[in-house]
């Protein structure tokens, strides 16, 4: 704690030091530009910012505008208004902003993919985001929401026009424009798992299917049903710090499906890689993957049955070590006994 402490206060320390000198920067321009014969150390006196000085920081810069409708105050006041996030990294002139749409939600669906897919057709066509089946299986639209990750097609708008809805891509992803984040390095950590049946002896000549009782059967409902929007993940601090070396919950969610079916012939195989390469032990137990998941999964049990089939593995690999290790000591006991 003490420890914690003092890095705490050295980095506030040093925050504040940054802050004073990047006011007094400021102040002596300004102060400079008002009198061209003002020189460093005058009269103006910029030892420390003040609460002023901090406030007009945040309050001096828009980086929300109004998308041209030709709609007058009143008009505005009486439709819903939608703040979307802005944003195209290939434009070097373009920064991160908000854009507001105001949106008759009487002649819009239900839907936040309604509003989108409105105001991509009839108001902005340069707004960027990713939909497809418009019925929660593909995955496609994951956004945030009013603060939430959810999907877009199946997430309700709020019908009072009282207080504008907020759109964000997925947080802490990399942006590709708008609402559409690269979900590139995500398919790879999918692709490590091997999401698919693997068997070590292959089924009797003629036959079509691996039967499963309906005992197994029912072990993966819950876990198929996952269509990897990636809205679990990434409201996982130990994604945030660790994606690197931590899979996330929509991936170890999926890992323990393939992991569990008993069609499956290599579980060892796949416990070793999961708790050894991929961090299983990063994840805290902290829930707040199940509470973000839009098809009403539960990641966190998911991974909590995981981590316990690893400890498992764990007891049976040291028993056979020690298995083989008495074995072997037996064998050369006897050697040494014949001779």
């Amino acid at each position: 704690i003490h420890n914690m402490l003092r890095i705490l206060n050295s980095g506030a320390k040093s925050l504040a030091s940054q802050a004073k000198c990047s006011f007094a920067t400021v102040s002596k321009t300004v102060e400079q530009d008002k009198n061209p014969e003002l020189v460093p150390g005058g009269v103006h006196d910029t030892s420390a910012p003040t609460f002023t000085d901090i406030k007009r920081m945040f309050t001096d810069h828009n980086y929300r505008v109004d998308f041209p409708q030709g709609l007058s105050n009143e008009e505005k006041r009486k439709l819903k208004r939608f703040d979307i996030f802005r944003y195209d990294p290939q434009d070097p002139n373009d920064k991160p902003h908000f854009v507001s749409y105001y949106i008759d939600m009487d002649e819009c669906g239900p839907m936040y993919l309604d509003v989108l897919i409105k105001i991509k057709d009839e108001i902005d066509p340069t707004l960027s985001f990713r939909r497809s089946c418009r019925e929660g299986i593909c995955g496609s639209c994951s956004m945030n929401l009013d603060g939430r990750h959810d999907l877009a097609c199946i997430r309700h708008v709020p019908r009072e026009p009282k207080g504008p809805s907020k759109i964000y891509p997925l947080a802490f992803m990399q942006v590709m424009k708008d609402l559409v984040s690269d979900m590139t390095f995500f398919y790879s950590q999918y692709k490590t798992i091997d999401p698919w049946l693997k068997r070590k002896n292959l089924k009797p000549e003629g036959s079509k299917e691996y039967f499963q009782s309906q005992e197994d059967r029912a072990k993966i409902d819950g876990l198929y049903e996952c269509v990897l929007c990636n809205c679990c993940s990434t409201v996982c601090p130990s994604y945030w710090w660790h994606n690197d070396t931590y899979l996330g919950s929509a991936i170890l969610q999926q890992a323990y499906r393939w992991v569990i079916d008993s069609r499956d012939e290599y579980t060892d195989e796949r416990l070793e890689r999961y708790g050894g390469d991929f961090k299983l032990a990063e994840c805290y137990n902290l829930g707040l993957c199940s509470r973000n998941c839009p098809k009403l999964l539960d990641p966190r049990g998911a991974i909590q049955d995981l981590k316990h089939m690893y400890e498992e593995y764990l007891e049976r690999r040291t028993a056979k070590s020690h298995t083989m290790a008495f074995q072997l000591w037996n064998l050369f006991d006897s050697f040494a006994k014949k001779k």
